[in-house]
């Protein structure tokens, strides 16, 4: 059984939201292609790393990893205490299908995603030759992952990935995942200056952890080198294009459709729109195994293809808001000069600081709360 990411990594990434970060405060981005790294996603001395990786290197080479390979993809890391701060600290996003759409399917998003897929058509066109996926799903999960290239991370990979094999707590998982990496640099692939991603070791446009490269990467421009990491996306699409179909993706076959169909009906969130989803939703999910992530991608590649809006209604939140309310106090919030990050209605931790600040301001507890009276308080 091939592990899907989520399963694998517990990330960000994984749950297909590392670039899903909008206005509205949802959540920080990933790490972009440039820029410095944070202070705790640099090397730090910590003798007890130093001595891991020696016990690492000693038995490297059982593995099939030359002295080179181990030298070259050792020089200059180092133990990176914010992976690990990171990885202790996940939690499982509870978002409502509403929002996780909200954040998916932005306005943004769609239009960067429309402007991709044009850029890119006759790429796109050409992997769904060879591959039978379509080219609007492929689109769709590179926006996912890594906002259409704008955010693949720019932590070393082996620095990364040697500080979780240390750390112990998915340790075998990660010193294969770093094992995998230095046999990538090894193969020539990539120059391990170039051997970067996010902070648990997902890579490239469409986030590929080490061992998922090894089993589906391609190298579909043909110049002998399987680059995912390049601003040239065309080996990224190919290789998600790839995993999907070794993973039963059916040529010509929707994912789903909104409202009845000949699929399996799904309604994740109670009161919200019902879907009909195929064979191939599944074979979605094996890239990140939930059920918002595959309606996700299902959905934002309808909209690069031209499909519009979700047609039926969302429920009123736990607080008792529909989404047009949720907007409007974000904009009201934010004319007052209380930052929410943006209007999209979805209630994140920026969006939740506004409110306090705006209720600290008024004289009323600060929950951090949106409510209807915060709402007409406010002039709504």
């Amino acid at each position: 059984m091939i592990l899907t990411r989520r399963t694998a990594l517990l990330t960000l990434g994984a749950f297909g939201l590392a670039a899903c970060s909008t206005g509205g405060g949802s959540g920080a981005p990933a790490n972009s292609t440039g820029g410095a790294l944070p202070a705790d996603l640099r090397p730090t001395p910590n003798a007890a790393y130093d001595a891991w990786v020696r016990s690492f290197r000693g038995r490297a080479g059982a593995q099939g990893l030359s002295d080179s390979t181990l030298a070259a993809g050792f020089r200059g890391t180092g133990y990176l205490p914010g992976v690990v701060k990171r990885d202790r600290n996940q939690v499982e996003f509870s978002r409502t299908l509403e929002d996780y759409l909200s954040i998916a399917a932005s306005d943004e998003r769609v239009s960067k995603g429309r402007a991709a897929y044009s850029r890119h058509r006759d790429t796109l066109a050409a992997v769904e030759q060879r591959y039978g996926v379509a080219p609007e799903i492929v689109t769709a999960i590179w926006g996912l992952e890594s906002f259409f290239g704008e955010r693949r991370g720019n932590v070393p990979v082996v620095s990364a990935t040697s500080t979780l094999a240390f750390d112990g707590r998915r340790g075998a998982f990660f010193e294969k995942q770093l094992v995998a990496a230095l046999k990538i640099l090894q193969s020539g692939d990539v120059a391990a200056s170039d051997l970067k991603g996010s902070w648990a070791g997902a890579m490239g446009h469409t986030q590929f952890i080490p061992t998922s490269y090894q089993a589906f990467a391609v190298d579909f421009t043909g110049d002998g080198r399987r680059d995912i990491w390049s601003d040239d996306p065309s080996d990224s699409l190919a290789s998600t294009a790839a995993y999907l179909s070794r993973n039963g993706w059916t040529r010509g076959l929707k994912w789903g459709t909104e409202g009845p169909g000949p699929g399996r009906s799904l309604t994740p969130q109670p009161g919200g729109p019902t879907f009909s989803v195929t064979s191939n939703f599944n074979v979605i999910k094996r890239y990140n195994n939930s059920d918002s992530y595959a309606i996700g991608v299902g959905h934002l590649a309808d909209r690069i293809a031209g499909g519009g809006p979700i047609r039926a209604s969302f429920p009123p939140d736990k607080y008792g808001l529909v989404k047009d309310q949720r907007i409007s106090l974000q904009e009201r919030l934010t004319a007052r000069g209380f930052d929410t990050g943006g209007a999209d209605g979805v209630i994140g931790p920026k969006s939740r600081t506004a409110i306090s600040a705006y209720q600290t301001s008024i004289g009323v507890e600060a929950t951090g709360d949106p409510s209807e009276a915060l709402l007409q308080s406010l002039g709504g």
